[in-house]
């Protein structure tokens, strides 16, 4: 399905004349909502309408900036007495119902054809605070909420640089969401760019809730296991990727922000990294990408090694394991389904649940569950372990998301290993590596910098994380700079 369409601006005039007229075209273009007060005026002996929505608006703001101040000055024009700062007129109709659905107050008179709008929006956010999913040991403990000039105040108050640029756009025919595209303009490639507000123009949706449903839009790869945009409430975390001259786009009710393009080694890098000396974050980042290949093969390996290539074990953990496996009436591929869906069905439970019960879920799931299914001789001791191990180093994904991709992952690789051992390992390994180099974002390779491979200049902080007098302070003073649409050159 294409979601990319042309779209088509329209435009309806203010009836000109008679002020009952314009209220009664106001009213039926809000279906006579009864939130829509309509109050009448008058003012240096011209009679006028004002209209708000009760429910957005500041109405002690609008007595003081703008009734008091028409009343007062009799003598003076309508907008020579207004005190707001920021007065804008029209006599679309479209764009002053978009103004009344912002937070604005409207002014309509008889004589003139277009509408005086002034802002008056009422603001309600909850308190900035640390994102629960992206805690750190050291660092800001500040993250984005729900309200767009406060997520754009916390940037620009670590951003202190006037080449930060902010371009606006409105998503969806019904909802009309606001979205912020955010970049360093002396940074960023403007050949992305370009392509990036080329997309978000031409989206074509009726509504648009969340940040992930933006996601789904720009994601150029929808069948791929791995996220291909990566969503930060962390501050901090956006101001790092904006010097590497990725792209934000911030959606109006919604804390998460997108970033992108975005590269595979990107979700295994954590604020902490940086907040540590850097052998601390070279070490905890190294085990990161270990926890990789231990997350989508190790239940694999296992269902291998016990069906096809029990010879590689030594002697005492072969006798072990096929001890445990005696009455075990499943054949490992089966313990190992059985076991990651229960592991999947607590994790849900935990999240859904509130925070005291899903504490006790996951001492029931862990303990109780646990040991009762290795009495019951429905799974061994070693599937337990091994399941633990899988689930433990999906976890350390400082990104959610995309440790879920990779325990959706293992369940293939399981059926590999249950129909061709370890040759089957071998050939989804293939399969996925060669996935990840073939990915492109916004023409930027995904498993960058090694497909294709860019030499050791971009290497420095892909693996450990080298001292920061070690690496360039800059992505445009490296000697490697990227074109777009997967071209590399020297410069």
């Amino acid at each position: 399905m294409n979601h990319f369409k042309t779209k088509k601006s329209n435009r309806i005039e203010l009836l000109p004349g008679d002020l009952d007229q314009k209220i009664t075209q106001i009213e039926q273009y809000f279906s006579h909502t009864e939130d829509l007060n309509i109050q009448k005026l008058v003012c240096s002996d011209q009679a006028c309408a004002l209209f708000y929505i009760d429910a957005l608006v500041n109405i002690e703001l609008i007595q003081s900036t703008v009734i008091k101040p028409m009343l007062a000055s009799c003598e003076k024009g309508i907008e020579q007495s207004l005190t707001s700062v920021e007065v804008r007129k029209s006599s679309d109709l479209v764009l002053v119902g978009q103004c009344l659905l912002e937070g604005y107050c409207i002014i309509v008179t008889e004589t003139d054809s277009d509408a005086i709008m002034l802002p008056a929006a009422q603001t309600h956010s909850r308190s900035i605070q640390e994102p629960t999913g992206e805690q750190v040991i050291k660092g800001p403990h500040d993250g984005f909420v729900e309200s767009l000039n406060t997520n754009l105040y916390l940037l620009r108050h670590r951003m202190k640089n006037p080449k930060m640029k902010v371009k606006y756009f409105k998503l969806g025919h019904v909802t009309n969401t606001k979205v912020a595209m955010v970049y360093m303009d002396n940074i960023a490639n403007s050949k992305i760019v370009a392509e990036c507000e080329k997309r978000l123009c031409a989206i074509d949706l009726d509504y648009l809730y969340t940040a992930s449903n933006l996601d789904e839009m720009l994601e150029e790869h929808p069948l791929s296991p791995f996220p291909q945009t990566l969503q930060t409430e962390r501050p901090d975390r956006a101001v790092s990727y904006l010097m590497e001259g990725k792209i934000m786009i911030f959606v109006d009710g919604n804390p998460s922000v997108l970033i992108l393009p975005i590269t595979f080694f990107s979700f295994y890098q954590s604020s902490d990294d940086y907040n540590s000396r850097w052998i601390t974050g070279s070490f905890f980042r190294f085990i990161r990408l270990i926890s990789f290949i231990m997350a989508i093969c190790l239940p694999a390996i296992y269902i291998a090694t016990v069906t096809y290539h029990s010879e590689v074990l030594p002697i005492g953990i072969l006798y072990s394991v096929k001890v445990s496996l005696t009455y075990v009436p499943l054949p490992p591929i089966l313990e190992a389904f059985f076991m990651q869906i229960i592991l999947e069905l607590l994790k849900e439970a935990a999240i859904r649940l509130p925070t005291s019960i899903s504490q006790t879920i996951g001492i029931v799931g862990g303990l109780v569950i646990g040991t009762a299914v290795v009495q019951a001789q429905l799974v061994s001791n070693t599937m337990i372990v091994i399941i633990g191990l899988t689930a433990i180093a999906s976890f350390v994904t400082p990104i959610n998301e995309f440790g879920t991709s990779l325990r959706i992952l293992g369940f293939p690789m399981m059926i590999a290993a249950a129909l061709f051992g370890f040759f089957g390992i071998a050939i989804m390994l293939m399969l996925v590596f060669i996935h990840l180099c073939k990915i492109e974002i916004l023409g930027v390779p995904y498993f960058a910098p090694f497909g294709p491979f860019q030499g050791k200049e971009n290497m420095k902080d892909i693996f450990l994380r080298l001292p920061i007098w070690a690496v360039n302070k800059t992505p445009w003073k490296s000697s490697l700079k990227q074109t777009v649409f997967g071209r590399w050159k020297r410069q």
